[in-house]
């Protein structure tokens, strides 16, 4: 099937093998005569209007384009047209198809080993966010409704929980109802005109960027189907819950997330408000509750929704998320004292 695919979009291809190990579309490097590229399958069960995600790529394709800054060294990756000029293909299952420019010499990581790693993520992401600064974010679709809206997932636990046939488990169930206050936060923020709708890149986990093997510096930042309207403070605190977590211990990598701030802030902090600085450590606390939140209702309803290899993973992984954020609480005079020094810098 992806060689049939893949000569939808080049005929002179002469291998294909699969790329990655991401667990929600079906990726493969195709190699040609010309330029090797990557052939994606979207999901259609995580992105049930994958035309959506499409048209987002062309319109942040179209205004990367645009831009002529010397200093740019981000890369995204490029849509590359079917040999009938279409910006997608869809097979006779209706699945959708996609090429994209693929990125050489590059490497991603699954677990910061530096500060200057750390450092180098942050500024990619702050990159991400200033190349699209001045892009409307009305012109996107939003492919994941919901998505990081914290207060929804709290309802959704208090539907599923008089509902459930799994016991609860009472450290679990405490955490949620000490902490459930900090849910609404960056929502009602947003609703006060606070905090502004911006385009997102929605899942900036640390193996979302591309590392170049010789400089180790970070050159792409991929997987862009979840770019979307959003507030920029989810990317962040998912940034630095991805980098910051160690998984041995659970705790909050202080260091870490001072180096990557500071690397973020080097390229975006002109660009952020009073406000979005005040947010800075609400995000950052709210997103391991978030997803702890996610994991533990998954737990309840059964595991519906995350991959697991075991009954009791999701309710593993709660425990992980929940001991993060209750170290990030620990820290939060430390986390403040970084972002307010790294504000007065700008």
């Amino acid at each position: 099937m992806p060689l049939n695919i893949a000569l939808q979009f080049s005929r002179s291809v002469t291998n294909i093998e699969p790329l990655g190990n991401g667990l929600i579309n079906d990726t493969y490097l195709v190699s040609t005569e010309a330029k090797p590229f990557v052939l994606q399958r979207i999901n259609k069960q995580v992105f049930p209007q994958p035309e959506q995600i499409m048209v987002n790529l062309m319109v942040l394709n179209q205004h990367v384009e645009q831009i002529n800054d010397k200093q740019i060294t981000l890369k995204i990756p490029q849509l590359l047209p079917t040999l009938a000029n279409n910006s997608f293909f869809c097979d006779e299952q209706d699945d959708v198809w996609r090429a994209l420019s693929y990125i050489d010499n590059t490497e991603s990581l699954e677990t910061i080993s530096n500060l200057a790693q750390a450092e180098q993520v942050g500024y990619a992401l702050g990159q991400f966010h200033w190349l699209t600064r001045n892009l409307d974010a009305e012109k996107l679709h939003d492919t994941l409704p919901g998505f990081h809206i914290a207060p929804r997932y709290l309802d959704h636990y208090q539907y599923v929980k008089p509902q459930t046939k799994i016991p609860e488990d009472p450290y679990h169930a405490d955490f949620i109802d000490s902490f459930q206050h900090i849910v609404n936060e960056l929502e009602a923020a947003k609703g006060q005109g606070l905090l502004t709708l911006r385009v997102i890149h929605g899942d900036p986990k640390l193996n979302n960027f591309l590392f170049d093997k010789n400089s180790q510096r970070v050159i792409s930042i991929i997987d862009l189907d979840t770019v979307k309207p959003g507030l920029i403070h989810y990317d962040i605190g998912d940034c630095l819950r991805s980098c910051c977590h160690n998984m041995a211990t659970d705790e909050f990598n202080l260091e870490i997330c001072h180096a990557l701030l500071r690397g973020y802030i080097e390229k975006m902090g002109a660009f952020l408000s009073k406000s979005d600085y005040q947010f800075l450590y609400p995000a950052i606390r709210l997103i391991p509750f978030e997803l702890g939140l996610r994991f533990y209702c998954d737990y309840l309803e059964g595991n519906r929704y995350f991959k697991v290899a075991d009954l009791q993973e999701n309710l593993c992984r709660a425990t992980g998320q929940f001991r993060l954020c209750a170290s990030v609480m620990a820290q939060e005079a430390d986390i403040k004292d970084i972002i307010k020094h790294l504000q007065s810098s700008h």
